[in-house]
């Protein structure tokens, strides 16, 4: 894996003291899960580089991220719904693609064009995801257009990455990369590497013949609201501007069980992004060469991104049909009252004195 610099393992400071409270955090954590059934599995549809796709998406059920067995991202709650014991076998792991595929099955028509394969941490790390099972999966997609795979950048390796490509599929690798500020992802969200590594893997990608689509973070905790956007902002646009990153898909934070961002919510020193910031975020990269989309994940509720409970359903359409015309216009068509509070809130707020509303 990726080194962080001595001074993130400095005792009680830094990483070092991020990874020793999220350990303690998820430590509470007394839930089993069954090795031969995947964490989630649905049907949607996603804008692709070759147009909107019927998707199937597929969360494993690993033996979890090694970086969370370390203590993990403030915010990330994946690992906590992990087998225990730290790995699944081939057997049941193939057992969870049968269960995804009887699943597609009796629930559509058609077999999806695109397929999204996503672990508790990298689908490329050979601890989660033997060899063995990597080659099993391109074999059993072979018939399919496009697979997503999900992994962090030390392990995207373009041999790996060639059982896929080899079978003729179209592949991309979706990299965890939460804000392309070192600084944030260090402090805020406990993510080891630095934003040369993402093009480094972004690079190794395109080698294989592969194509990356970028995960950003809005609101990591410790920034308040504007603060937050404008880093949003800016991330969107340098991933853009990587070679090889064709997509870039904005997941605004939610409270996740066992994780620092839950205590942060449950004491008041965390409020989940505003729907109306991400509106104006898409609608102001737009004109970006790259797709830049959202799925905010429990929208409308407390623990998800959410403006005034009115208007939520409303604004998260709006998001759904950006996500497929990649038209900010979409966005002119919904209004709301809270939307004031939201301006206010954008030129007030401060990390001092955040969330000023809930």
């Amino acid at each position: 894996m990726s080194q962080p610099t001595p001074e993130v393992y400095e005792t009680g400071r830094g990483m070092d003291a991020h990874n020793e409270v999220m350990r303690e955090i998820r430590a509470r954590n007394d839930q089993s899960y069954d090795p031969t059934e995947p964490t989630r599995v649905w049907l949607d549809e996603d804008n692709t580089p070759d147009g909107v796709r019927n998707s199937l998406t597929i969360i494993l059920n690993t033996g979890g991220c090694r970086w969370a067995r370390a203590g993990g991202c403030t915010m990330c709650g994946y690992v906590a719904e992990s087998v225990d014991g730290g790995s699944v076998g081939h057997g049941n792991l193939m057992r969870q693609i049968e269960y995804c595929l009887d699943h597609e099955a009796d629930n559509d028509d058609e077999a999806a064009e695109l397929i999204k394969i996503y672990t508790s941490g990298s689908f490329l790390d050979e601890r989660e995801v033997p060899a063995e099972t990597r080659d099993a999966i391109a074999e059993t997609f072979a018939d399919r257009e496009r697979l997503v795979l999900e992994s962090l950048p030390d392990f995207v390796d373009r041999e790996k990455l060639a059982d896929f490509t080899d079978q003729g599929l179209e592949i991309d690798v979706a990299i965890g990369l939460e804000t392309a500020t070192d600084r944030v992802r260090h402090d805020s969200v406990n993510k080891y590497f630095d934003f040369a590594d993402f093009e480094g893997a972004c690079a190794e990608a395109r080698a294989a013949g592969a194509g990356v689509k970028a995960y950003l973070l809005m609101k990591p905790p410790f920034l308040a609201e504007p603060d937050a956007a404008a880093d949003m902002t800016r991330s969107i646009r340098r991933c853009a501007a990587v070679d090889g990153c064709h997509t870039v898909s904005m997941n605004p934070c939610n409270v996740q069980r066992y994780t620092m961002v839950e205590e942060l919510y449950h004491d008041g020193g965390y409020r989940p992004p505003w729907l109306w910031s991400v509106a104006d975020i898409l609608a102001s990269t737009a004109d970006e060469d790259a797709l830049v989309v959202s799925d905010p994940v429990g929208h409308g509720s407390d623990r998800g991104p959410h403006n005034c409970g009115e208007c939520d359903d409303l604004v998260q359409r709006a998001i759904k049909d950006f996500n497929l015309r990649q038209d900010p216009s979409v966005f002119e068509e919904v209004f709301c009252d809270c939307e004031a509070t939201w301006q206010y809130v954008m030129g007030e707020e401060t990390a001092y004195n955040q969330p000023l509303v809930r």
